[in-house]
């Protein structure tokens, strides 16, 4: 078993850790001077004590969100990549289907979620529809660009022996184009955190969202930055998850080839 490398993540990421060590220390001192209102801006120390004191109301709320992150992120995968597998194959389908893609993500989400909320009620659905709309369009257009960039000299070498159209799909289209198709994936989980934000502000009964709702209305800011807090560490273990199983498939695929 090989040791961790310690010493190479300090040097990538020591800047980062000492930068962020820095704010949170003139962060701290700002607020505990009353050089800024801990009603605007709690201390760093506050949310921590929040995060502490009301972890058993945060854990469901927690739950659901990460609930309404995972349903709609594998929509968003499954129906991303179909589609744009679909629109790669059949250039009539992406002269046609393109454009609303385009158009789907012009239209704000506040003015979609009433209407979300209209058609499925306050289920974990009209939150789920939210993510989607705002989640699927980089699977789309990664999968679609990755495909469509793949090496045309692979392409060349197995039309040689023979091979088919969805031979040449499988064999090198699709493995070459698995960089394009996970920077989609990372950049739809992040959206996927954002999407179910908006959807509990909006319209929720529990989550993330809706406790920060909440706890800003009541003007308690600690507790407002706590669920803050839960959301961006969410999207950033999500976001490692991918990123961590990203070179296990590329491994995965340069064995095949």
């Amino acid at each position: 078993m090989q040791p961790i490398p310690f010493k190479k993540y300090l040097n990538n990421y020591g800047p980062f850790i000492l930068l962020l060590l820095f704010i949170l220390v003139i962060w701290e001192s700002a607020v505990r001077l009353h050089l800024i209102p801990a009603f605007i801006l709690p201390a760093p120390s506050s949310i921590g004590i929040a995060l502490i004191e009301h972890r058993q109301l945060l854990r469901p709320h927690l739950m659901a969100t990460l609930q309404e992150i995972l349903v709609g992120f594998v929509l968003s995968v499954i129906c991303g990549s179909l589609l744009g597998t679909g629109m790669f194959l059949f250039r009539p389908l992406e002269r046609a289907i393109y454009p609303f893609l385009i158009i789907s993500q012009t239209i704000p989400l506040i003015a979609l979620s009433p209407i979300f909320i209209m058609w499925f009620g306050y289920t974990l659905w009209s939150k789920v529809a939210v993510v989607f709309l705002t989640a699927f369009f980089p699977v789309v257009v990664s999968t679609y660009d990755g495909l469509r960039t793949s090496g045309q000299a692979y392409k060349d070498l197995l039309l040689t022996f023979g091979a088919n159209r969805w031979q040449l799909l499988a064999k090198t289209q699709i493995p070459l184009a698995l960089p394009s198709f996970f920077s989609g994936l990372k950049l739809c989980i992040v959206y996927c955190v954002i999407g179910a934000t908006i959807g509990e502000w909006l319209g929720g009964s529990k989550g993330l969202g809706y406790f920060s709702r909440r706890m800003a209305g009541n003007m308690q800011s600690a507790e407002m930055f706590a669920a803050v807090f839960l959301l961006s560490a969410l999207g950033v273990v999500l976001f490692l998850m991918i990123a961590l199983l990203e070179p296990l498939f590329l491994k995965k695929r340069g064995s095949k080839q």
